[in-house]
């Protein structure tokens, strides 16, 4: 969905990292336990099973990113920006997120503590371990942090096949804000306990916060800034198919396929495309938080 050009965006939800001075992809020293990257991996679209290995053997610590330089995220005043830049687009959908998610778990009398936001590039320091850009995005139980490098969403068209739309980029913000709704309701956990397989409970808190990022972009567009100006435009049909293209590239099926030929269930961590699309759609259409209980249903 594209930004409504005057909404006045709040860059002080978002932390800008960027600036260190290394080549995108670098990897960090001193590597991750196998627990730490199995985790980051597994909050989002990525199986830590098929791409091998992500971090350095060094002993030398992670480089930690300067400011973004240029005045980074705090350009990111207006919808305009956001619709011209993609680290405003972040920004503008992180502020979205925050408006919608308080007022809408108010109503089940649940507290939404606001998450914090982090934008970087190559390698970054969490309260989950050190992370290189090649994870992806991810949400950090931790420090209830959602992370974001900008260059993800290139992959996400050149090597996963989404289609690049704004809605596609948005997707990704609002299903790493959804583990922070299962964090919040104690859901998250059974990712870890239960951490492999079609009908698994990772691959449910995947799926579910599919279904949480389909549930605000039903109500993205009655979401207001300060002064009461929606931050997004109507949605459009294309824009759904942008979102839905988006799920679809990062089911535990399609990666599989394209990186090994084959197929494997019992190994899945997010759930196939099509229930992924499923799922983003089940929030989307019904707007209805209790319609994402992926964990009260045989199959997902």
């Amino acid at each position: 969905m594209s930004f409504n050009d005057g909404a006045q965006l709040d860059p002080s939800q978002v932390e800008d990292r960027r600036g260190g001075g290394m080549g995108r992809g670098t990897k960090i020293g001193g590597g991750i336990g196998g627990g730490i990257v199995v985790l980051l991996l597994a909050l989002f679209g990525i199986n830590p099973n098929i791409l091998g290995d992500l971090t350095g053997s060094g002993s030398q610590p992670p480089a930690v990113e300067s400011g973004g330089g240029s005045g980074g995220v705090q350009e990111c005043q207006t919808g305009a920006d956001a619709d011209k830049r993609l680290d405003c687009r972040i920004t503008g959908t992180v502020n979205s997120l925050n408006a919608f998610w308080p007022a809408y778990l108010a109503d089940y009398n649940v507290q939404y503590p606001r998450p914090k936001t982090v934008i970087f590039s190559q390698a970054t320091n969490t309260g989950c371990g050190a992370a290189t850009s090649a994870v992806g995005p991810f949400y950090c139980p931790a420090d209830t942090t959602a992370y974001f490098d900008p260059g993800f969403f290139d992959d996400l068209v050149t090597r996963f096949g989404s289609s690049g739309g704004p809605l596609a980029q948005e997707y990704v913000v609002a299903h790493e804000f959804g583990h922070h709704v299962q964090n919040v309701l104690g859901n998250l956990d059974q990712a870890q306990q239960d951490p492999q397989g079609p009908q698994s409970g990772a691959v449910r808190v995947e799926l579910q916060a599919d279904c949480y990022a389909g549930l605000w972009v039903r109500h993205a567009t009655t979401q207001t800034d300060a002064s009461g100006k929606p931050f997004l435009d109507p949605l459009t049909q294309q824009d759904l198919q942008d979102a839905l293209s988006a799920a679809s590239a990062v089911g535990d099926d399609r990666i599989q396929e394209a990186a090994t030929g084959r197929v494997s269930p019992e190994s899945w961590t997010h759930g196939s495309s099509e229930q992924r699309q499923k799922w983003f759609y089940q929030g989307y259409t019904t707007g209805d938080i209790n319609k994402c209980d992926t964990f009260g249903v045989a199959a997902p």
